[in-house]
């Protein structure tokens, strides 16, 4: 299983990601996740949401520079450790990661979610699913 994230590709300057928040508000795109990594001129920022298709559309015809990328949603533990569990699994020779990000759950149910980038991702699906580590579709990570 894996999922669609936006990366978008935004100026470094004052008003831009609220720029981008704004579009995706004013358009009933809801943000489930966020990750941004920005250098001294320009930024990427990385999105999860529920309709990725769409969110593209309205992106595009407000002038983003954007596109989808395949990354993988896991299920970790809320507490130390959780994060270290799964990247354990995945340190493996055929599978390099890019980058993650994590987030809890809003839920009172002692689960956080990590999405990251791999290459090798069908490697690191069979790594993560031999050790038990729950895989999440964009429809359970967004049910949960």
């Amino acid at each position: 299983m894996s999922l669609k994230q936006i990366s978008i590709f935004i100026e470094n300057k004052t008003g831009s990601l609220c720029d981008v928040c704004t579009v995706l508000a004013d358009n009933e795109i809801n943000l489930r996740a966020l990750s941004i990594a920005d250098t001294q001129d320009f930024g990427i920022l990385r999105i999860i949401v529920e309709n990725t298709e769409k969110a593209m559309e309205i992106l595009r015809r407000n002038g983003y520079t954007c596109k989808t990328t395949e990354v993988l949603a896991v299920e970790i533990p809320d507490r130390p450790g959780g994060m270290a569990s799964a990247m354990k699994v995945v340190s493996i020779p055929e599978v390099s990661i890019e980058y993650a990000y994590a987030f809890v759950s809003h839920k009172d149910d002692g689960a956080a979610y990590m999405i990251f980038r791999v290459s090798g991702i069908d490697k690191a699906r069979e790594a993560l699913s031999a050790a038990g580590i729950n895989l999440l579709s964009a429809d359970e990570l967004f049910s949960k």
